[in-house]
């Protein structure tokens, strides 16, 4: 059982891990928009949950192994927009602000997330970081 059983889940949702992110990383429910699976991914990190991390990644863009620093301590989520990923779309974007800790340093991590419906569920594709040059 989750450290977030009673407590709000990390996601920032304001209700209960129990009530928001737990049914998704548990796989007894699927997230119906592009925001619940941003959420969802963002509170597996927190929770070290690597196989619900690349059951919810595109297959063509997933890792082989997820690496989780322990150095990192996750402390918000704060969602800044969204595009399309609702129920009923295809596509979707999640732009959000994560901020964490290393060394009792804070940093933030800025990224628009992109996800697309695969087999009739939500998966993340890819993101990019406004603000940073791309290479090449």
């Amino acid at each position: 059982m989750s450290i977030y059983h009673r407590e709000n889940c990390p996601c920032g949702s304001e209700k209960s891990f129990s009530q928001c992110c737990e049914k998704y990383l548990n796989g007894d429910s699927n997230a119906e928009t592009a925001e619940q699976l941003m959420r969802s991914r963002y509170s597996a990190y927190i929770n070290g949950n690597e196989s619900y991390l690349k059951k919810t990644w595109h297959k063509k863009t997933r890792p082989e192994n997820i690496e989780f620093d322990p150095k990192i301590k996750w402390i918000r989520l704060r969602i800044k927009n969204t595009a399309e990923g609702c129920v009923d779309d295809e596509q979707g974007s999640v732009e959000f602000i994560a901020t964490y800790k290393i060394n009792g340093r804070a940093l933030q991590l800025h990224e628009i997330s992109r996800f697309s419906r695969s087999d009739d569920r939500w998966v993340y594709l890819d993101g990019e970081h406004p603000g940073t040059e791309s290479p090449g």
